[in-house]
């Protein structure tokens, strides 16, 4: 039988901006994720639909609206069964504000190195590096 914790989905977005720069967090916990660079999101909790999460993620962590463009890229997670969507969005209403994150960064594809993502991101950074490089498809309008 498996553990209540088995095959969790976590989703997240790449909010990007009108200068097609991407929104970073800066966690703090736990104490061995502190000070690495994540997108913002979080938990799909039982029976709620990923993108209404992500919304309510985005609310929670940051004080925002965002309006949701296209599904970006899936990758496993450490934990043994968790997953992680990556959906491309922007923000739709408010200024971002680090309500669960130490530090935000509006971060350009040149910038993407400047900061220690976590280490599952990786691959997703490296293609939205090239999304980044590219005129904006899958981006909501702005």
């Amino acid at each position: 039988m498996g553990s209540v914790e088995e095959g969790r989905l976590v989703v997240a977005v790449a909010l990007i901006d009108g200068a097609r720069r991407v929104l970073a967090a800066r966690r703090v916990s736990p104490p061995s994720l502190a000070g690495m660079w994540e997108f913002p999101g979080g938990k799909v909790e039982p029976g709620e639909d990923e993108l209404a999460a992500l919304r309510r993620e985005c609310r929670e962590e940051l004080d925002v609206e965002i309006e949701v463009g296209r599904l970006f890229g899936e990758i496993a997670l450490p934990r043994p069964g968790w997953r992680m969507r990556l959906w491309l969005g922007r923000v739709a209403a408010g200024v971002p504000v680090a309500a669960e994150h130490d530090d935000l960064r509006w971060l350009g594809v040149r910038e993407l190195d400047d900061v220690p993502w976590l280490p599952a991101d990786a691959p997703l950074v490296d293609a939205l590096r090239a999304e980044l490089g590219e005129p904006g498809e899958g981006l909501p309008a702005s």
